[in-house]
């Protein structure tokens, strides 16, 4: 073991930040040359912390949101239909502004998409609360949704092309960050508006500066990849014959190439591919309806609006720990069908508490739902593994998201009806329960230990 992470780390060590970073291949071959030395470091130093910050930024827009929902109805005039179909925005931008991530990455790199990403995330949440009406205001969210969309597929391609040797422990750190940044808004967003005086814009728009922290470190990344592509396209228009054979002309480079030149995988042909994108579809409801609604169903129990956000900021938290460990354990079993069947079961007791006991029960309930919630990091992970390549992971990754998220669409706006047409949160959170078995069943089917490029090949 220690002899293969050795040669899967001086394989890594053996690439030039520019190669991990421009734009064509998306998640290109990691065997690629790489200079060594303290340009490497301090470019590897970047990347870990651009994930980091932009992970903490992918999910405020949502949660800060959900913690302020009944103030920001009554602000806007919003019906819970109209708030219904707020809380299916993100599934709706993820889905269709995520399918173009692995286009644009190859075209501008995927630390150039990701720096773009965040610069949407700060502008979007920056004038949101002051568009004006719930057209703009869903307008400025798209915005912001666009840049969490296009970072969301990314952020494996990134983890796969930088640190090979390490997508578990990468993931997991990467999950982590994410339910930090998940729970935090979630819990604060209530006292911090109090102490704001009460102002719900700015209590919404004040998330906007850990947004503009999160594009600092992608742009001596971006820079630097530009200033590299320059020569480097002028050395592929000079004549072939005029070129000296070089260190960096070794058959890794001609692997990478050849990955260059392969044909895009057939995705669709990989029943895998399906089943994983269907239950990153289910789990992404879970977690959306869960974001979206579960404060409000606190408060209709009786609850009061601080102890409801620190309630979803608990359900959120428990990512934190379990997105670092969860991870790790998957990439040691061969088949993760186990570890979907205890986050689904932890799911059906707590829609069961909350149907029977939501006040009395309340901090058991935001527990289990917690460890339900973790079943994104773990879909992350199987990303990762169901893919050899860096190409593989990245077209697995936008089918996966983009489709997952489209299935996802309906489920917070149809609890939203549900909850205004029933008067209740009985058949809400029946209907919940109910898609959390089809998520267990596809997500054995998707914990496999096989590859989607096996399965197009041979179909």
């Amino acid at each position: 073991m220690a002899s293969e992470e050795t040669r899967a780390v001086d394989t890594r060590t053996a690439m030039s930040p520019t190669e991990r970073d421009t734009p064509a291949p998306v998640g290109a071959s990691e065997t690629t040359t790489l200079e060594k030395g303290p340009a490497r470091a301090w470019a590897t130093r970047l990347v870990v912390a651009g994930i980091v910050l932009s992970a903490v930024n992918l999910r405020p827009a949502i949660t800060s949101l959900g913690a302020l929902l009944e103030e920001v109805r009554d602000g806007l005039g919003m019906s819970g239909s109209v708030a219904g179909l707020l809380t299916s925005v993100p599934p709706l931008c993820f889905a269709v502004f995520g399918v173009m991530a692995p286009r644009l990455a190859r075209r501008f790199g995927p630390a150039a998409v990701v720096c773009a990403g965040m610069a949407a995330i700060f502008t979007g949440l920056l004038i949101r609360p002051y568009a004006g009406g719930t057209a703009g205001f869903l307008a400025a969210s798209a915005l912001a949704l666009m840049g969490i969309a296009v970072s969301n597929v990314l952020m494996p391609v990134i983890v796969k092309r930088w640190f090979p040797d390490r997508v578990g422990s990468m993931t997991g750190l990467y999950s982590m960050v994410l339910a930090l940044g998940t729970s935090l808004p979630a819990a604060v967003t209530v006292p911090m508006t109090h102490a704001l005086g009460g102002n719900w814009k700015l209590g919404l728009a004040v998330w906007a500066v850990l947004a503009a922290a999160a594009v600092v470190p992608w742009i001596p990344l971006v820079r630097e990849g530009r200033e590299r592509s320059v020569p480097a396209a002028r050395s592929a228009q000079a004549p072939a014959k005029a070129q000296a054979p070089t260190q960096a002309q070794t058959p890794a480079s001609a692997s990478a190439r050849a990955a260059e030149e392969q044909p895009p995988l057939r995705i669709t042909r990989s029943r895998t591919a399906w089943a994983l994108a269907v239950f990153f579809g289910l789990q992404a409801t879970a977690a959306y309806i869960t974001m979206g609604w579960m404060p409000q169903i606190f408060r209709d129990a009786g609850v009061s609006a601080g102890t409801a956000g620190l309630l979803l900021a608990v359900t959120m938290v428990m990512g934190v720990p379990l997105a670092f460990v969860i991870p790790r354990i998957a990439t040691r079993l061969p088949h993760q069908g186990p570890i979907v069947l205890v986050l689904g079961v932890c799911g059906l007791a707590g829609y069961a508490g909350l149907y029977l006991a939501p006040a009395a029960g309340a901090w058991a309930w935001a527990l289990l739902l917690g460890i339900a919630n973790c079943a994104f990091p773990l879909a992350l992970t199987m990303v990762g593994m169901r893919a050899r390549s860096g190409p593989g992971v990245a077209q697995l990754s936008a089918f996966a998201q983009s489709t997952g998220y489209l299935i996802s669409i309906p489920g917070p706006l149809l609890v939203g009806v549900l909850y205004q047409h029933s008067g209740g949160w009985g058949l809400p959170i029946a209907l919940m329960a109910a898609l959390m078995v089809p998520q267990m069943v596809v997500g054995v089917l998707a914990g496999r230990d096989r590859t989607v490029e096996e399965e197009a090949a041979t179909r």
